[in-house]
């Protein structure tokens, strides 16, 4: 470790401060590769022994030997941690083995691609704040949901077969909040269509935050959401004292007036120099 660096050699931590700043570049960069490769082996079967699905076989391994080779380069003994640990146990267990005659990958390579996409994704700070935010829609969603369900069935099931049970009104107001509209089950009293307009609204309202979350998880509106977000450019001279009445703020701007004061005394001396009548 150089002698620029200012992280500590602890095993995980990044060996240097111009390796962290290469790893949240790499993070960021290597995010749909990931879910790509953990999620695109369940549609295209490699095991199935045709050109594309040993292919699509083939390059997800390789996302993942690429992700593990960075984080061991760039970690201080990645492998010793057991997050290094379960990742080469991904790489290896992962492998195109199945291109070997007689063999065959079973399930559990399928659970292995999952449970390392849980882990790239759950270790990210824009995964975390993703569910945090869907966390809370969710539940507002749900209650919406169980209370306009519970008032459609009251105000429907006397006059209206189609919600003959409350089951039937919970799965009429799920279709309607995901905007599916089967149009199996159709209120018709004013109090059954208020419910139905509450449950539509709030369906748009938790796909338009869904989408809008998922395209800044997924970088795809151009922001960052893994640092704090960009300050305004200081005034000249604001960037070298540090926020706050320390002592230490007090003693920069003790020795910047200091400065100033023999700039200034400098300026003077060269004046009284030139003017030849001064003193006279």
């Amino acid at each position: 470790m150089g002698p620029e660096s200012g992280i500590a050699a602890i095993a995980g931590q990044p060996r240097s401060d111009h390796d962290a700043s290469v790893l949240a570049t790499f993070d960021r960069r290597m995010r749909i590769p990931i879910v790509l490769a953990a999620l695109l082996p369940l549609i295209v079967v490699p095991e199935s022994g045709g050109l594309v699905g040993v292919l699509v076989g083939i390059i997800s391994w390789l996302i993942f030997l690429v992700d593990y080779i960075v984080y061991e380069q760039r970690l201080v003994t990645y492998t010793s941690t057991w997050l290094g640990r379960f990742d080469l146990v991904v790489v290896v267990l992962t492998a195109p083995w199945y291109l070997l005659p007689g063999a065959h990958a079973g399930s559990f390579v399928v659970i292995l691609r999952l449970a390392r996409l849980a882990r790239v994704l759950m270790a990210s700070n824009g995964a975390k704040r993703l569910l945090e935010r869907l966390g809370r829609v969710g539940l507002v969603a749900l209650g919406v949901l169980a209370v306009c369900s519970g008032i459609a069935y009251h105000a429907e099931h006397a006059s209206n077969p189609e919600f003959a049970t409350f089951g039937d009104s919970l799965w009429w107001g799920i279709v309607t909040l995901t905007t599916v509209g089967y149009g199996d089950i159709v209120p018709k009293t004013p109090v059954g269509r208020w419910a139905a307009v509450c449950i539509m609204l709030t369906g748009v309202a938790v796909i338009g935050l869904l989408a809008g979350s998922l395209a800044s998880f997924f970088r795809l509106d151009g922001s960052s959401d893994d640092g704090p977000p960009a300050e305004s450019e200081p005034p000249a001279g604001a960037a070298l004292l540090p926020h706050g009445p320390s002592t230490e703020s007090l003693a920069l701007e003790m020795a910047l007036l200091r400065t100033q004061m023999e700039h200034l005394t400098v300026l003077l001396a060269g004046r009284r120099t030139e003017d030849p009548t001064h003193g006279s």
